[in-house]
């Protein structure tokens, strides 16, 4: 094929114009139609990736996706994980390595860690992205409907506790850590969660005391909610990174519940 070559004058010109273009023709607006073509344009190769989808004009959804090494014709596990400390930092779901990378290494799933932003997990504004983002997911990567868990971190173990209460018709099984969720409705009853739990909490958690957790988990069990506590021997609430044999048992807790 023959090469064109542009004179530089001409191209000079040329791109003068694309700039006078550029100030005077409006922003492309913010579609369904755009949101999907960016969520599907990000990459499935195997690894990490930080992702800033736009999902109205100057709204980001800030999210980390992990790719599992698998054969992408087959349907695979989706881990939706939700950082602590929400409400804060803007690089918060960039801490995976700490205990969500090498706790599940051994699912074979997919994973986003969404970033809750400036609000608190449990707001709507939050709730609704991880709706948008569960939907996005399931429609364009190879996930299983039936092995979809939650899983958190402190505020976002609390997290972990709604979905598995508001959202238990996407989610399968929820796995909350180091968490503060009271599940009563009066001093003699509790509610009900419909999926599986399993429950991991510090024994010196001083944030959030194990008795507190351990009882609104006991209440809940009586109220007919299956669910697993397990005590961390030792470790405080400030300890997240030291969880990981913890979240690698619960791993296993799910790989059992999914068969």
């Amino acid at each position: 094929m023959k090469n064109i070559i542009i004179p530089s004058s001409l191209l000079f010109v040329f791109l003068i114009f694309l700039s006078s273009c550029k100030k005077e023709d409006p922003l492309p607006k913010v579609t369904d139609a755009t949101i999907r073509a960016d969520f599907q344009a990000i990459s499935l190769d195997p690894g990490v990736q930080d992702i800033e989808l736009e999902v109205a004009e100057n709204v980001f959804y800030s999210f980390r996706v992990i790719v599992p090494d698998v054969d992408l014709s087959q349907d695979w596990p989706l881990i939706m994980a939700f950082h602590g400390a929400s409400g804060g930092s803007a690089d918060a779901h960039k801490t995976t390595d700490c205990y969500i990378e090498p706790g599940f290494q051994d699912l074979d799933a997919f994973i986003i860690h969404p970033n809750a932003g400036q609000d608190e997990w449990y707001e709507i504004s939050n709730q609704n992205k991880v709706q948008t983002l569960l939907r996005l997911s399931t429609e364009y990567w190879p996930i299983d409907f039936d092995k979809i868990a939650a899983t958190g971190y402190s505020n976002g173990g609390n997290m972990s506790w709604l979905m598995a209460e508001v959202a238990f018709e996407a989610f399968t099984a929820s796995i909350p850590i180091a968490s503060s969720y009271d599940m009563s409705v009066t001093d003699s009853t509790s509610r009900k969660v419909t999926i599986p739990m399993y429950v991991i909490h510090g024994e010196n958690d001083e944030l959030f005391p194990i008795a507190d957790t351990k009882k609104w988990v006991d209440e809940s069990i009586a109220a007919g909610s299956d669910i697993t506590f397990v005590q961390a021997d030792s470790l405080t609430h400030f300890m997240p990174c030291d969880y990981v044999p913890y979240v690698q048992d619960a791993a296993m807790w799910l790989k059992e519940l999914w068969q």
